[in-house]
């Protein structure tokens, strides 16, 4: 038996472009008229970006406490990029900007560069983000043409795994710490190798202890809400 109001935690994967608040909007719609109630709670733990998928955890009612208690769990990511190239957002939401040199780019030295990249960073996050400047979000700023300094964090990143090296592709896996922006980290990688690069994929397979296969597809909420039996809180 589930008791949303009492606090329900949930795994949801993230559908590529949809924004989080569309994933938490549409599941607490549903939710609502599932329990004819007009208001309850519901909130994530670690927003991902629209152009990113995977794993997101969602919690309901007095569950949403325990929100910061996820967010700070070490998350791991697929993640694909392309050297060469960049974008603003440096991911594909926005075009192509600028085009470097890849030749003298090797497999050999993508590892070594990888690798730079483990334990304690300094990393800025991207202009196109949720962080706060004078009360704004960045994204809200940039997208407007404002400039939005934005300052350096200090950030742990466990690993740095290369899986496929097809240059000028390379597909990694990242397992990081709470505030990591992997675009960000595609940006740096890029500049590290003497070129640019941005994210073409990214993929959130975990986040502490839940994995991708634990999650379940937004267009299963439906199904889900009517197979299980409700605790009625009235």
């Amino acid at each position: 038996m589930m008791d949303f109001i009492g606090g329900e935690i949930l795994y949801f994967n993230k559908p590529l472009d949809w924004t989080s608040f569309d994933l938490v909007n549409a599941f607490r719609y549903k939710l609502s008229r599932k329990l004819k109630v007009r208001k309850i709670k519901v909130g994530h733990a670690g927003t991902l970006d629209p152009k990113a998928t995977g794993v997101m955890i969602v919690c309901t009612g007095k569950a949403t406490k325990r929100m910061e208690e996820f967010q700070h769990q070490t998350k791991e990511y697929i993640a694909t990029l392309k050297l060469g190239e960049t974008t603003p957002s440096f991911d594909l939401e926005k075009e192509v900007d600028c085009t470097y040199p890849t030749a003298h780019i090797t497999c050999d030295r993508v590892r070594e560069t990888l690798a730079s990249f483990v334990g304690e960073i300094r990393q800025v996050p991207p202009v196109y983000s949720a962080c706060k400047i004078d009360g704004k979000r960045a994204y809200e700023l940039a997208r407007k043409g404002k400039e939005a300094p934005l300052k350096e964090k200090t950030l742990v990143i466990d690993e740095v795994e290369l899986l496929a090296c097809d240059l000028p592709v390379i597909k990694i896996r990242v397992t990081c710490s709470k505030g990591t922006y992997i675009r960000a980290l595609a940006r740096d990688i890029g500049f590290a190798l003497s070129s640019g690069a941005h994210l073409i994929a990214l993929e959130r397979t975990r986040i502490g202890d839940v994995t991708i296969d634990m999650c379940m597809s937004p267009d299963r909420i439906d199904d889900f809400l009517e197979r299980i039996t409700i605790k009625n809180n009235m």
